[in-house]
């Protein structure tokens, strides 16, 4: 999809703010896969991102939506926000990510793609 970008290897967080004026201005919505720990960032839509990463053979219970909030400090720039991320049949019921341990998974993986 137009301007949709899988992250496999680390991008700057210069380039991510490039990516993010272009759709939001100060944020870039992204679709992190918690097995493949990749992220498809730049969609218009949580789904967007989601569907490029199923064609890229992601599995849609490893995939979350999240916010990305690109000049904010390190420890406070992913927001877990997605409509997404309901799924009653996973256990999580709101636009969150309620499991903490797939939480602090997601940030790893972040922090591990922006330099």
């Amino acid at each position: 999809m137009d301007g949709i970008r899988i992250i496999e290897k680390p991008i700057s967080i210069a380039d991510l703010r490039e990516i993010a004026k272009l759709r939001f201005g100060d944020m870039v919505k992204a679709v992190v896969d918690v097995q493949k720990k990749i992220m498809a960032v730049g969609g218009e839509l949580h789904a967007d991102s989601e569907a490029v990463m199923l064609d890229h053979g992601s599995k849609q219970a490893d995939l979350w939506g999240i916010n990305i909030y690109v000049d904010q400090p390190r420890e406070s720039r992913v927001e877990f926000d997605s409509m997404i991320n309901i799924r009653p049949s996973q256990g999580n019921r709101s636009r969150s990510v309620e499991d903490e341990s797939i939480r602090q998974i997601i940030i790893q993986i972040v922090n591990s793609l922006i330099e």
